[in-house]
């Protein structure tokens, strides 16, 4: 008869193999933002890193937590070619702007979280990570009366496994980017120019595709009207970020 026991040499390496496992998946999800492969974003806690591939289609999101420089000019461009944005606000910015928050959502564009003072949420604890979030949504309802849930993005893209893990608990998923466009190094010394961040987008489409642009700047407002007027006469639409999922 065949002996089916394991001797205790096999046993232990098998406990070595199984304890190695557990340490290497502990390792994999306590990583820092930074270290969060791309093909994987999307997967962790259903982070939105693109829409709906199968589609030609794009997704143009606009964040602001400094100044609206570039808003008026971004909101004219929306409505004459009949598209919707997705404007990720900060707290801040929306209570030093009501009137043009008020502007952004009565011509139909989505405003989601962009936390209250934009900090890295990677440095904040459980409650201070709510409390950004909270506050924000609380003041954009009652400055349009409509919440901010369900997305948020975390400023400067700074997040890790426990701010998604705080943010999905408190009822926010994340939207990352595909194309970060650059328009907010202008001014920076070696930073991009208008026809740099025209070029890093078109020379950057896929079916699909977040681009990440603000209105903090004049380049957004100076150029969105010829990239949009370039992706259409290629086929593609320009689409909110729920339109575009």
């Amino acid at each position: 008869m065949e002996n089916n026991s394991q001797s205790p040499n096999t046993k232990l390496f098998l406990l070595i193999l199984i304890l190695a496992d557990i340490l290497w998946i502990f390792t994999y999800i306590n990583r820092p933002s930074e270290e969060i492969p791309p093909q994987n974003q999307n997967i962790i806690f259903s982070e939105i890193i693109h829409g709906d591939r199968n589609k030609k289609q794009l997704i143009f999101t606009f964040d602001g937590g400094g100044d609206s420089v570039s808003t008026e000019k971004i909101l004219e461009v929306l409505k004459k070619h009949n598209v919707k944005g997705t404007f990720f606000l900060t707290g801040k910015f929306i209570e030093d702007n009501p009137d043009i928050v008020r502007k952004i959502s009565a011509e139909g564009n989505e405003i989601f979280n962009h936390t209250y003072n934009h900090p890295h949420l990677t440095t904040l604890n459980k409650e201070e990570i709510i409390s950004e979030l909270n506050n924000t949504d609380e003041i954009l309802r009652r400055t349009i009366g409509v919440s901010t849930k369900p997305y948020f993005r975390a400023p400067f893209g700074d997040r890790n496994t426990f701010v998604l893990k705080i943010a999905s608990e408190a009822g926010y998923r994340s939207v990352y980017w595909t194309i970060d466009a650059l328009d907010w190094e202008e001014g920076i010394e070696g930073g991009k120019s208008a026809e740099d961040v025209k070029n890093i987008i078109l020379n950057n489409v896929y079916p699909g595709n977040i681009y990440l642009m603000h209105l903090g700047d004049n380049i957004t407002g100076n150029i969105l009207d010829s990239v949009f007027s370039i992706l259409e006469e290629q086929g593609y639409k320009i689409v909110s970020l729920t339109q575009g999922l």
